[in-house]
């Protein structure tokens, strides 16, 4: 079986589309949806879309659908600066309620027999949570007690929007990149699974997404047209970012 594993779409219903036609001329078996479908520009549209792929698809949720579905039953976060919860907030506005039940029917894991690979993890953030953050950078002795406590010798993750294949102890860890938020050249990055690992990056009308976008009401429609579509920011940029936050929070633990 080979699967195509997409994650962080953020409502970039432009960018699915590419990447859903450029899966389906390689002849992929299945495919797995990795979380942060929303929050997003297009987001009810992207969930049908989804919803309506003719090939068998598995779901898993990250913590934007976690977040936007606590906004639903009227929860806000508070560790989220104001922009950000208005995006989610509208975001869920967006959805309709069996749309609501069925992300909130997502696990936050899934396990797939892939061809050449054995048993395969995917996780949105790392097999404990749907928010934890590491990059390509992190050292390899921080990560081997969360990855060292599964079975599975492959795990797919996501949540930081950057690709990389890495070993973590015994276990090759696979980051797929963003669909619809990616840091880097602009573009769709996304990972063939079977039988071996290739990170992939789909070209896309840039240009008539980003017009896509803006028509939305999306909170901040411009910024995200200009700065995750036409613009995103460099990997060198938020490799930098994302490590911060990494060993900030890996102090406040005391690990």
């Amino acid at each position: 079986m080979r699967v195509a594993a997409l994650y962080d779409i953020h409502g970039n219903l432009p960018a699915l589309e590419a990447v859903l036609a450029e899966a389906r001329s390689v002849r992929v078996d299945r495919i797995l949806i990795g979380g942060d479908v929303v929050p997003g520009p297009m987001p009810r549209d992207t969930l049908s879309c989804l919803m309506a792929i003719d090939l068998p698809v598995d779901f898993i949720r990250g913590n934007g659908e976690s977040d936007v579905l606590a906004s639903v039953a009227g929860i806000e976060s508070v560790r989220l600066p104001a922009p950000v919860r208005d995006a989610i907030r509208w975001s869920g506005e967006q959805l309709a309620p069996e749309q609501c039940q069925s992300v909130g029917a997502w696990p936050l894991t899934h396990r797939l027999d892939v061809d050449g690979l054995g048993p395969v993890l995917f996780c949105h953030g790392t097999p404990l949570s749907d928010s934890d953050i590491f990059t390509r950078r992190t050292p390899s002795k921080r990560l081997i007690p969360v990855f060292g406590r599964v079975p599975e010798r492959t795990v797919v993750c996501g949540h930081t929007h950057m690709q990389f294949d890495r070993q973590v102890g015994a276990t090759r860890v696979v980051n797929a990149g963003s669909i619809g938020m990616p840091f880097g050249k602009p573009g769709a990055y996304w990972a063939l699974l079977g039988p071996q690992v290739e990170l992939r990056r789909t070209d896309y009308d840039l240009s008539a997404a980003a017009a896509r976008v803006r028509a939305t009401g999306y909170p901040g429609a411009e910024e995200f047209a200009e700065r995750n579509v036409i613009h995103p920011p460099t990997e060198a940029q938020m490799l930098d970012v994302l490590e911060r936050a990494s060993l900030g929070a890996h102090e406040a633990g005391g690990a």
